[in-house]
């Protein structure tokens, strides 16, 4: 069969949109548009605004010269590297001063980071970034409109990957996706409160953020005071009581018994049957056990292992690894410890709360760790623990002593937990302060403003 030879058909011309055609294309439908705005913004679409056009850059061919690179993990220092391209394994996009960066993997965390440009090295930024450029759109009003709360759904409604960091936003779907549009100078103001709102949060969180660390701190200084005597000083002005009643003590004076828990424990492990205590059982900073991992054992009447039974009033030390970590048997119980936690079981006429207190305290925890040995393995020996030394006041006070501890730490306790909620509700004002400044709800929106449908024009009509 012979091929027709006539006249090849040409491919039409595409025509050129007109500006009205651009700006029906732009504008996102009424029921397309996630929520109201004030009427003199619209809502857009963020691929017909955005403006970048996609540039590689090898920095592998340029080996000696100095990059400024925007890396994912660079912003959580909010600074770029400044790096070499030898230093640099692979092909990254070329970017301006003002780019809007929304990073790809794992849309879950809110990464949104604009290019400052800190240097005069050629910029440069990862292929994990999605950018936006237009210089018409205030950049700062595109980065927090981008980690808003709304946003954030879109950009987790078309992914590819399944979970953490596999997950990929996809920026087919995100050129989609709508974006609120206000007049120019709305978006100025709009950054304004933002920023201005932020800062106020910031230093509030600031001071928070150090009531919270310091309480590590400040329990540090409430048991230094309880084991020199400073704490229970006017308690004894009160009872005619003397430091002078303070005695020096080993731990072979205060502890009747002391051991650790025998080896070979793995085959007696059950579902149910004795608590047996490990290593995670226990912590630093506390005298209280860790239930919250919980292994059972079931033993013969006749083993080894049942001379380290637990009593009420005994006292579990970490001996390997993580030195000095402490738990006091409030009650007895089913228990046994193994081989990495020891018992020391206090002699009657002293008070076993007292005594773990001074264990967790910095100088008991001090006494501990200078005592451990081993070439190859941090231990602390039976005799270490006998060998501890410790001042110890007559039982009322420390009963007193055990009373303030109690009651300072549950008042820092609660200063601690009310300033972490704080934290938490500052966030949530953040994302608020978000969510209502791309409504047109901070007060900010001036209704005599020319349309940003003026604004929209402009932009479009630029190739």
């Amino acid at each position: 069969m012979f091929a027709y030879k006539g006249e090849l058909a040409m491919p039409k011309k595409k025509t050129a949109l007109t500006i009205e055609e651009r700006l029906q294309q732009a504008l996102v439908p009424a029921e397309e548009q996630p929520y109201e705005v004030p009427e003199n913004w619209v809502w857009v679409r963020l691929g017909e605004v955005n403006k970048y056009v996609s540039k590689s850059v090898n920095p592998i061919s340029e080996p000696d010269k100095i990059f400024e690179l925007y890396s994912v993990p660079s912003m959580a220092d909010d600074y770029p590297e400044i790096i070499a391209g030898s230093d640099i394994g692979s092909s990254k996009q070329s970017v301006c001063k003002e780019d809007v960066l929304l990073c790809k993997i794992n849309p879950r965390i809110n990464r949104v980071w604009k290019v400052s440009q800190f240097t005069d090295n050629e910029l440069i930024a990862s292929s994990e970034w999605i950018i936006i450029r237009n210089n018409h759109i205030n950049a700062n009003y595109l980065m927090y409109c981008f980690q808003s709360k709304y946003f954030r759904e879109f950009m987790l409604s078309n992914v590819s990957g399944v979970g953490g960091s596999l997950m990929r936003a996809q920026p087919k779907y995100v050129q989609t996706y709508p974006i609120p549009l206000p007049p120019l100078s709305e978006q100025q103001r709009i950054v304004e409160s933002i920023e201005e709102l932020f800062a106020k949060l910031d230093e509030a969180k600031e001071r928070l953020q150090e009531v919270a660390d310091s309480f590590a701190v400040r329990k540090a200084a409430i048991l230094h005071n309880a084991f020199t005597g400073e704490l229970t000083k006017q308690w004894r002005r009160e009872n005619g009581v003397s430091y002078e009643s303070w005695e020096e003590k080993k731990g072979e004076d205060f502890f009747e018994y002391v051991t650790s828990g025998s080896r070979g424990w793995a085959k007696y492990y059950s579902d149910k049957g004795s608590i047996f205590i490990r290593m995670g059982n226990l912590n630093h900073g506390t005298i209280e056990l860790d239930f919250s991992d919980i292994q059972y054992v079931e033993l013969p009447d006749q083993v080894e292992g049942q001379r380290s039974k637990l009593q009420k009033n005994d006292i579990l030390i970490s001996i390997t690894a993580d030195v000095g970590m402490i738990a006091l048997v409030r009650e007895d119980m089913d228990a046994y410890i193994n081989q990495h936690v020891a018992l020391a079981r206090p002699k009657n006429d002293l008070y076993a709360e007292f005594l773990a207190w001074y264990f967790v305290s910095d100088d008991g925890l001090q006494q501990m760790q200078n005592k451990q040995r081993g070439a190859t393995k941090i231990g602390l020996g039976l005799q270490d623990i006998r060998s501890i030394i410790l001042k110890i006041p007559i039982l009322p006070e420390q009963h007193e002593i055990v009373r303030l501890i109690d009651d300072l730490l549950a008042r820092e306790r609660a200063a601690q937990q009310a300033a972490e909620q704080a934290l938490a509700s500052i966030d949530l004002m953040k994302k608020s302060i978000l969510a209502r400044a791309f409504r047109g709800e901070l007060g900010t929106n001036k209704a005599s403003e020319a349309s940003a449908l003026e604004l929209l024009k402009q932009v479009l009509a630029e190739n």
